[in-house]
């Protein structure tokens, strides 16, 4: 028994499709052992003088089979069996920053979203360009879909515009690819423009406004721009420094930490010098979590929804259509002011 005499076992059911006699010829050859994991898949030419099918209901059956995570192409050596497991719809690529809190919980929503059906392999690159670009190479063309949080470099967009627009998502950071490439983004300086507005009364109970910014930071250079540009407009004493010296709280500042790190260090020295948060030194975060909300009576943040975030990326995949959406950030204001 081989895949063609599988194929034209479908063939003889009249109800199935041409497309449907290769997909599910193919995926019972798996399922018997047929074809195992690492074989080679007759060539395209080859499946037109067995099958009689024309060249692009195959080519259309592979990409069908691609999808699923079933088969890969390697460029220059043909189409390979890369999967046994035929109970899957689809394939995904989960390329991502770094397994953190705000990461977990987008990944939570969205392979509860997606379902069963769909097998998810996820990948870090550590905002690490050489590691970004490697992992590239590695998946391309093994998965039925790619949702990809990119570092924001310019330099990589040829590389990601290679991809299938169809077969892409960007989600996290906006890099601006072709306008057929669908992305959910978080918008950074108006959005944080507009949050600072919201918090100009509590802002001015304080002698000064820091916020600790890294050169080169792996963060959006657009929440240094939305601090610069509320400082300028609302002539807020707004101060930038490269990092938080230990020891380095004092009364009557109001702190915006847009790094957890940074922001441990902080309030280790606060409580050290026993000031009262929200009263004696006012602190402002980046990115809610529970923590955030136990600690202090509750600090105020502002925030990206990364649960709803992997909610939509999910529905995306799964309606095939185009997704162009930046997503604002949420204020979740506590007692930290």
């Amino acid at each position: 028994m081989t895949l063609i005499d599988k194929i034209i076992e479908f063939k003889k059911k009249s109800n199935l499709t041409k497309h449907e006699h290769l997909v599910l010829g193919t995926i019972e050859a798996i399922d018997d052992g047929v074809l195992n994991r690492d074989d080679k898949m007759p060539s395209i030419n080859l499946m037109i003088k067995e099958s009689g099918y024309s060249r692009k209901t195959i080519y259309d059956a592979y990409e069908e089979l691609k999808k699923r995570g079933l088969i890969e192409s390697k460029m220059g050596k043909g189409y390979f069996v890369s999967s046994d497991q035929t109970a899957i719809i689809r394939s995904v690529a989960l390329l991502l920053f770094t397994f953190q809190r705000f990461q977990q919980e987008f990944y939570n929503a969205f392979r509860k979203e997606l379902g069963d059906k769909f097998r998810i392999d996820v990948y870090f690159h550590h905002n690490n360009i050489d590691v970004f670009k490697s992992i590239l190479a590695n998946i391309k063309s093994k998965y039925g879909y790619y949702v990809i949080a990119p570092i924001q470099n310019p330099s990589l967009i040829p590389l990601l515009e290679q991809f299938d627009h169809k077969r892409m998502l960007i989600v996290d950071r906006y890099l601006p690819l072709n306008q057929k490439f669908s992305f959910i983004s978080q918008e950074f300086e108006d959005s944080i423009y507009s949050k600072l507005i919201d918090l100009i009364p509590d802002i001015k109970k304080y002698k000064a406004f820091i916020m600790y910014f890294k050169p080169n930071s792996i963060l959006p250079v657009e929440i240094l721009h939305a601090f610069k540009r509320f400082s300028d407009k609302y002539e807020v004493h707004g101060i930038i420094e490269e990092s938080y010296e230990p020891g380095g709280v004092e009364k009557g500042n109001l702190y915006f930490c847009v790094d957890d790190n940074t922001l441990w260090d902080l309030l280790r020295d606060a409580s050290q010098k026993e000031y009262e948060i929200g009263k004696d030194v006012g602190v402002l975060t980046l990115d809610d979590h529970i923590v955030k909300e136990m600690i202090h009576g509750g600090l105020t943040s502002i925030s990206s929804d990364f649960k709803e975030m992997g909610r939509k990326a999910a529905k995306h995949i799964k309606s095939e259509g185009t997704t162009r959406e930046f997503m604002s950030l949420s204020l979740i204001k506590r007692k930290s002011l």
